[in-house]
């Protein structure tokens, strides 16, 4: 097993006041040249939006773009015609294959807190796609739930990459063991609230590890904890 931690207070950071931008990898002003990204998984930014703030309109090709909102009500529009609120517990996923447009903002009261996942496509310049999934907390509990696959089903959203998201929600005391598909090579595991063990090594809230040359992986809950699976392919 080869493994990297990734520690929450190592991260890039932009502050431009009504928004504030922890970068896992090298993303706008922010380079690291030992962090590029991690497999085919690109970016991982934990954004936060104020009120009445938000993304103008911008076009983005060939990249599996996936969004969950931990916190607030984030507006989405694009050139497609959707134009949409994804709020708390949801998951959308744009894949901008051949090119589109959209734009994000803070449409309610409070702070918006979610997370920007980039992930390289299979198949390039595709037509252009949205989908968003709801998968409210409560019926979540002391379960991993698949949010992202790469197998079309209604109760995810799919992405155009042999890749999985899969979000936990446990109490502590909780062992969770989990296998990933032979296709995929790495695991990415982010702990979004309280701390977990995976394989033996600690993360507390915000903190995340890589890790790859494994088939499995086996989480302790330490505490009360919500945290994201994703497993990838190294390359294509």
């Amino acid at each position: 097993m080869n493994y990297k931690i990734l520690k929450s207070d190592e991260r890039g950071l932009k502050d431009i006041g009504w928004l504030k931008s922890n970068f896992t990898f090298s993303f706008s002003s922010h380079y690291d040249p030992e962090r590029s990204g991690f497999g085919l998984l690109r970016v991982f930014n934990d954004d936060f939006v104020e009120p009445g703030n938000g993304f103008g309109l911008h076009a983005h090709t060939n990249m599996e773009i996936v969004s969950i909102v931990l916190a607030g009500n984030m507006s989405h529009k694009d050139n497609m015609g959707y134009n949409e609120v994804v709020s708390k517990d949801w998951v959308q996923i744009m894949s901008a294959g051949s090119g589109l447009r959209h734009e994000e903002h803070n449409v309610g009261e409070d702070e918006v807190n979610f997370l920007q996942i980039w992930i390289e496509p299979k198949l390039q310049n595709i037509t252009p796609r949205y989908q968003r999934r709801y998968f409210p907390e409560e019926k979540r509990k002391n379960k991993l739930v698949t949010v992202v696959s790469n197998e079309e089903g209604q109760s995810h959203c799919w992405i155009n990459q042999n890749a999985k998201f899969l979000l936990g929600c446990y109490d502590q005391g909780h062992q969770v063991e989990y296998r990933f598909s032979p296709l995929n090579k790495l695991a990415f595991v982010f702990c979004i609230s309280g701390s977990i063990e995976v394989n033996g090594h600690e993360l507390s809230k915000r903190d995340a590890i890589g890790i790859w040359e494994i088939e499995s992986l086996s989480i302790s809950c330490t505490t009360e904890t919500h945290f994201l699976i994703i497993e990838a392919p190294i390359n294509h």
